[in-house]
Order: C-alpha cells, then structure tokens, then sequence
C-alpha cells in the first residue's frame, strides 16, 4: 500500500446530531414541552451520567489487505494530556513502511497515559450495544489493544503526536457482512452498563395526510413539502418536510401521545451546514438495508431518545431526548474534517 490515507481509513459511525470539533454546525433547535406522559424506564441500577461519553465504532481498511476491515474505537475526542505516542514512532517515521506508520499497538507507558488521560482503569469494561439486532456486548479493557491509527486527513509524510487517533480495537480482519452490524451501534467505557436492551425499534415512516400538516405544524416562509408518520408505543411521530427551490432544506418533528398530546417536537435544519444532507427515510425511500432514524429507550432511568435525521460532514452526531430538561448526548466521532 501508498501512502493513501484518506482511502485506507474508512468510516462507519452512526449519523445523528453534534460534536465539539465541528466547524459549522447543523441547526437543531431544542426539543420542547415533555410532560409525564413519556416514562422514563423503571431500573434499580443507578447511572451516573455525570461527564457521561459514548462513542462511535470506525471501521478500518486493514494495512495488510484491503477487503479485510479493523472496528475501532477512538477516544482522542475526550483525551486530556500529552499525546501517548511513542517519540521514535515520530522521530523515526520517514524510515518506516506505510504499514508500520498507518497502524500500532501502544506500548505499556503509552497504554498507562491513554487511560489516566480519558480517566479509566484495566477494571472497566467496554459495553457494545448493537441497538439494530438487540446485542450487547461487554470487553473488559484489561483484554483490549489499546492502537493508535492515522487520521485519514493527515499528511503521512509529515507526522506529529497529533496525527493519530488513539482508542481501543475491537476486532480485526472483518469482512463486510460481518462489520455492518456496527453501523447501528454504540459503545460506553466504565464499571457498569448504561444501556437498556430490547426497547429500541427503527422507524418505518408512511406517509400522512394534508390533514396532520394543518393540525401539527405552523407555517414557515419555506413551502411546506410532504408529511410523514411513525408509530412507536403509544407515540406517533410527525414529521414535515419544508423547502425551498424545490429541496428539502429543514424537517420539523412532532410527537403525540393517545391522549392526543403534544409531547415533544424538534427542527432539523440544514441552514448553515456544511455538507450535511437529511438522510433516506425507512419505508419512503430507503429499505431495511438503510435504517438510520430509531426511537426507544437506549439508556437505563432516561426518557426516550430519538436520532438518525442528518448526516454531517463536520463534526460529530447526537442522540436527543424526547425531553426538554434533557441535554443532547454527542457522540465522540474523532471526524477531523
């Protein structure tokens, strides 16, 4: 192999709502009123979601083959403290082969300063909930490599520290059928699981009627487009496109309970992007191969979350929360755009 970053690193992350690194963001207005109506899901088990991080899994062109993937995990996005690359890696990296630079294992020192800088220890646990096909899985981080990988957008030939993304690997020489079941997951680093199984389901859209449109949603200066519908318990969902020239450029949500409450609603806006797009719609234009927007409890003693609107060219996506006193859960993503 080249030295063809961009092309060896191959990215698969769940595209949803927001990050820190991004340069422009997409416009998301806050989700409002939430009443008791929505109940959050009954556990003994306290979570503490103070300085709470989840993740997105990457998956890697592998540098010996390219049909062969690595899943990935980077924690460069919440990383605190001089970078724990090895200084000969940088000083020495013009002798090296792509390979040898593209990809490593961290040494002990370097494995040491990765987990004091995002605060974890050899008794935490990695947990992978495949919320598409309800799987969860628990690593204990004493039996994971900690790797540190190039950036796609970095010039191989002139490296830094900062070049790399460092994180944890997952598994290595995926074939495709095997590493797509990524797509719809995320991951969580600490002593005890987050997640909530089986209460999340992909949202079928249909479409509703002219009817929904005048009762649900006000006018805009955009044209008002076609409307939608889903259904998820005792909620059904509303979704009304606006556009202008003709292309849909914002989509506005609204949530109803049986008692015909409005319990929540959120805008999705491309205004001010850069890139992102709104993505396909399961059961108007796109089929089970290409799910994105789910809905349903995801985390143990929250309401219900709901993402999967835009895909974004900069920064990193959310989950939101069918809640208004709920903030936004961004997801790290390590995109360097």
């Amino acid at each position: 192999m080249k030295a063809k970053t961009a092309a060896a690193l191959l990215f698969s992350s769940l595209v949803i709502i927001s990050c820190q690194k991004e340069e422009k963001k997409t416009v998301t207005t806050e989700i409002k009123p939430a009443n008791d109506s929505i109940k959050t899901t009954k556990t003994e088990e306290k979570i503490d979601y103070t300085d709470f991080n989840i993740f997105s899994l990457s998956v890697i062109s592998s540098a010996e083959k390219d049909s062969d993937m690595d899943i990935f995990i980077s924690v460069s996005d919440i990383y605190k403290g001089e970078q724990p690359i090895p200084a000969d890696i940088v000083k020495n990296h013009k002798q090296m082969t792509y390979e040898e630079r593209q990809h490593f294992e961290l040494d002990a020192s370097s494995r040491k300063k990765l987990l004091n800088g995002v605060h974890l220890t050899e008794k935490d646990s990695l947990y992978i909930y495949e919320y598409g096909s309800n799987k969860l899985q628990k690593m204990p981080i004493s039996q994971l490599k900690a790797v540190a990988y190039l950036s796609p957008y970095t010039d191989s030939e002139d490296l830094d520290p900062d070049s790399y993304m460092m994180g944890f690997q997952v598994a290595t020489h995926q074939k495709t059928t095997e590493y797509d079941r990524f797509n719809n997951a995320i991951a969580y680093f600490g002593s005890t699981n987050p997640f909530v199984e089986n209460k999340m389901k992909a949202m079928k859209w249909q479409k509703a009627g002219a009817d929904i449109s005048k009762k649900y949603f006000s006018h805009s200066k955009l044209v008002q487009g076609k409307t939608y519908q889903s259904q998820y318990e005792n909620l059904t969902y509303y979704l009304q496109d606006y556009l202008e020239e003709g292309n849909t450029v914002e989509r506005k949500l609204v949530v109803i309970n049986n008692d015909k409450e409005k319990i929540a609603e959120k805008t999705f806006s491309l205004a001010g992007s850069d890139g992102g797009e709104f993505l396909p719609l399961y059961g108007i234009d796109a089929d089970e191969a290409n799910i994105f927007q789910y809905t349903g409890h995801l985390f143990k003693g929250k309401p219900p979350v709901i993402f999967g609107f835009i895909a974004q060219s900069f920064g990193c996506p959310s989950i939101s929360f069918l809640d208004k006193t709920e903030k936004d859960f961004p997801i790290n993503c390590d995109n360097r755009h």
